[in-house]
């Protein structure tokens, strides 16, 4: 049972731009049955690529369910090299505002393997290139985007120094902060209280209170535990589970969408795009939740990471009806071509 209260999350300024501050990494997916064991040779069944990085994920995410032109403006760094390149071209023809992305002289952009097994169920390995130097010129970058925004998106792959310089930088500016603690790090005391939103999945959450999350009860105790330091909203990602929220505005377990899983990757990505969107749309904190929730399912029923992010009809459509229908057809049919799976 849902407590409701009034919304007391509302960003100053109404429909301004989502801002994303964070990673931009070329994902390689590879697919097997099984990891091969030390010594061994194993084949495994498909290979592509594709962009990726928790924070260029999550612009594109809130490209595309917001729908509208120069809504996401991401801030980060790749390399000076190909991949640098066919990274920023992917997420302009997704529609995120690349302006603040700059390109790093003499570095590798970051890389993620990601290897999918037969369970559907994915490992990540990055090596964050570019992403590692990130530094005062996207402080300086951010600084300037939140003047015009709503909500600033941030993860802790990249410095948690510069994160939490852009987290304080954006409380001024009165601008919502949504923090995903991934991956895991050590962080500095009054950190987490710079967000007024935090998302942690069942793993981030035990991570950070030390209690076991295996389904709503265990997640409704963490995200308590979560909220001590003076965060406003904790979200307890449960993947199909859905979530559990512990608010001011309301407390209580949103149920997940019901979709066939193709694969994981990326899933917490969109749901943070989706919050973002109905955040930035001034929607109540229960429906930007519902929202969240939609976007990660359709994820999850789809190949890829920035090309499983659903689109603004597939998410009202599954909002709507329960199920995925036509709307995700149309959106296959309308997608930019780009180098990951389709």
């Amino acid at each position: 049972m849902l407590s409701a209260a009034p919304n007391l999350i509302t960003p100053r300024n109404p429909r301004g731009r989502i801002v994303v501050v964070g990673g931009i990494n070329m994902d390689l997916f590879i697919e097997a049955d099984r990891f091969p064991r030390p010594g061994e040779t194993f084949e495994g069944n498909h290979f592509s690529t594709g962009g990726g990085g928790k924070g260029a994920n999550q612009a594109v995410a809130a490209a595309r369910i917001s729908g509208r032109p120069g809504a996401v403006e991401m801030i980060g760094q790749v390399g000076d090299d190909i991949f640098g390149r066919e990274l920023v071209q992917t997420m302009e023809r997704y529609g995120v505002g690349c302006r603040y992305v700059r390109r790093a002289k003499g570095q590798a952009s970051g890389v993620a393997l990601i290897f999918s097994d037969a369970t559907k169920q994915n490992h990540v390995l990055p090596v964050y290139g570019a992403n590692a130097t990130c530094g005062d010129r996207q402080l300086a970058d951010a600084s300037r985007a939140l003047k015009s925004a709503s909500v600033l998106l941030v993860q802790q792959e990249i410095s948690i120094d510069l994160t939490r310089r852009c987290m304080a930088k954006a409380r001024e500016e009165g601008v919502l902060v949504v923090l995903d603690p991934a991956p895991v790090r050590t962080l500095p005391e009054g950190f987490l209280e710079l967000a007024d939103i935090l998302h942690p999945n069942q793993v981030e959450a035990q991570e950070l209170t030390g209690i076991e999350v295996t389904g709503p009860e265990g997640a409704a105790s963490a995200a308590k535990a979560v909220r001590r330091p003076g965060v406003k909203v904790a979200i307890v990602k449960l993947g199909e589970q859905g979530c559990f929220v512990d608010s001011d505005d309301f407390t209580g377990h949103v149920p997940g969408f019901k979709v066939p899983v193709v694969a994981t990757v990326a899933a917490g990505d969109a749901f943070a795009g989706g919050l973002a969107v109905a955040l930035a749309e001034g929607r109540p904190l229960r429906e930007a939740v519902l929202m969240a929730n939609a976007a990660g399912a359709l994820c999850v029923s789809k190949p890829g990471a920035q090309d499983s992010m659903p689109s603004r009809a597939e998410v009202v459509e599954l909002l709507n009806h329960g199920t995925p229908g036509k709307a995700r057809e149309r959106s296959r049919a309308r997608r930019p071509g780009s180098p990951g799976p389709s």
